[in-house]
């Protein structure tokens, strides 16, 4: 007996182990499909409040999608959505049956008292659709992983620009009310108003550039753009090393051009006061091997972080920045430089469409990280063929490559030295020798004009002015920008005048920025 009774539990166990396992289904929501092409044909204000959150092809039942375009259209063409006029669409289009019939409209419209949890139901139906585009994705990219013809870091390429669209596609900001954003814009102008320098922003270190923008801003993408040679790399490695170690706020920098020890061998140009030929061929003299030992300590610990991957795509970058504010607090990032960027994986028609979408893609990110982003720009040719110091300052219309890098960007600066150009002195006959002006041509938060500082070349460093012992006659800045005056620089969508020699004065003739 008690034998039978374990061959019946080993048949038990047998047939269990046996049965096999019943395939997945694709991420769905049938019942909820159903409630809100009901509610939709119920109120007529209801398709307002998911127009913005579902399309046809977010309904897993081929006949629900049918449904919905057919409500789109309606509403589209302001018409009233019932089931009626529903039907009447249907029709008009060929596809009632397609959508299972009059009949089948008419019973999903009573399987709903009323539109009340609409929102939150097209909501679970629009992550289902995420869910399974997704799924689709992954598939097709596990195929292609197989397939020994394709080329791994292609596919890579690939994959990452289509999930990127995927995100993107599928990103949604509610609104808000209004009374939060002005706690947190009071927050802000409290912090400045504590802050001895009257900084809202990230201070660069250089004087009168800091007066003009209050220190970069978080969300703003800046472009610093300027011809080859012009010292773009000096520059921002020169206000990387002051916001880095002067104000101790952690920094990163995508070097697309320079390895990262080439990028570490300009800072120790730049913080050691050594010479770059020194550097290179090792050769120091005993007060050149004392200063580095000394200067040296001040890079060690510095909150710098560097990534210099090659032909870094925009997909890339969002990933390895997320990652270095989420894990290193990274409060500024540069890009050096964003002709050297690519959208891999990604069709487009022409380069400039390229850059046009690279361009839109950093300022999204400066708005999701909330941090200023500043990439660095080249410009066209139209610069060499202009004679004079005013014909060699750079313009907007000599952006490289897109219209699109000067309307996206909060602040466009350029990086203008005469003496490139062997021009010595200005019209005045006071020195241009070593001096450098940042042009700040575009300000969407601010006013425009020009920071004036001087460029050691032999250690390719940017200084203020009052930071460099020297008995050279110093340019006036007020003689060298009155003729600009009559120019205007674009803000915002609007022309705005240049700021004029005046703006600059105080009452007993001394040189000031207005603020």
């Amino acid at each position: 007996m008690e034998k039978q009774k374990r061959q019946r539990n080993s048949k038990i166990i047998e047939k269990t182990v046996i049965v096999p396992e019943i395939g997945k289904l694709p991420p769905q929501a049938p019942e909820l499909e159903e409630a809100v092409l009901g509610a939709l044909m119920l109120e007529k204000d209801a398709y307002s409040v998911v127009s913005d959150i579902l399309k046809p092809e977010s309904f897993y039942n081929p006949v629900h999608k049918v449904i919905f375009g057919a409500i789109q259209s309606l509403a589209i063409q302001q018409k009233p959505v019932d089931v009626l006029t529903v039907v009447e669409e249907l029709k008009r289009r060929g596809e009632l049956q397609a959508a299972g019939g009059a009949v089948y409209i008419a019973e999903l419209s009573e399987k709903v008292a009323s539109a009340a949890h609409i929102e939150y139901h097209s909501r679970i139906i629009a992550q289902k659709y995420l869910a399974r585009e997704l799924i689709a994705f992954s598939s097709e990219v596990t195929q292609q992983a197989f397939d020994e013809t394709i080329d791994v870091d292609d596919l890579m390429q690939e994959t990452e620009g289509r999930l990127f669209e995927i995100s993107q596609r599928n990103v949604k900001k509610d609104v808000i009310q209004i009374n939060p954003v002005i706690k947190e814009a009071m927050k802000i102008i409290q912090l400045a108003a504590n802050r001895k320098d009257g900084m809202s922003g990230i201070p660069t270190g250089f004087h009168q550039l800091d007066k003009m923008t209050m220190g970069w801003q978080n969300s703003d993408l800046i472009i610093i753009a300027a011809r080859p040679a012009m010292g773009k790399t000096a520059f921002v490695l020169s206000m990387a090393k002051n916001i880095a170690i002067n104000f101790q706020q952690p920094v990163g920098i995508f070097s697309l051009e320079m390895s990262n020890v080439q990028l570490v061998n300009r800072l120790i140009v730049n913080v050691c006061q050594i010479k770059g030929e020194s550097i290179k061929s090792g050769r120091l003299t005993q007060d050149e091997w004392d200063r580095l030992d000394i200067k040296i300590k001040e890079l060690y610990d510095a909150p710098i972080y560097i990534d210099d991957t090659p032909s870094l795509s925009v997909f890339e970058l969002r990933t390895k920045a997320r990652r270095l504010v989420r894990e290193h607090d990274v409060k500024l990032l540069i890009i050096d430089y964003l002709q050297l960027m690519n959208a891999s994986g990604m069709n487009f028609g022409s380069r400039e469409q390229e850059v046009s979408m690279i361009s839109r893609s950093l300022k999204g990110l400066a708005k999701e990280l909330n941090i200023p982003i500043i990439a660095l720009s080249q410009l066209n040719r139209g610069v060499e063929t202009r004679q004079g110091n005013e014909g060699k300052r750079p313009q907007l219309a000599d952006l490289r490559e897109s219209g699109a890098i000067e309307q996206d960007a909060d602040l466009v600066c350029f990086i203008h030295r005469p003496e490139y150009y062997r021009i010595t002195e200005d019209d005045n006959g006071n020195s241009l020798i070593g001096m450098a002006e940042i042009i700040v041509a575009k300000h969407r938060n601010g006013p425009t004009g020009i920071a004036t500082m001087r460029f050691d070349n032999e250690y390719a460093r940017f200084e203020n002015l009052d930071e460099h012992n020297t008995s050279r006659k110093q340019p006036n800045y007020i003689e060298r920008t009155s003729k600009m005056n009559s120019r205007s620089v674009s803000k915002g969508g609007d022309s705005l005048p240049e700021m004029t020699s005046t703006n600059f004065m105080t009452e007993n003739g001394k040189e000031e920025l207005p603020f």
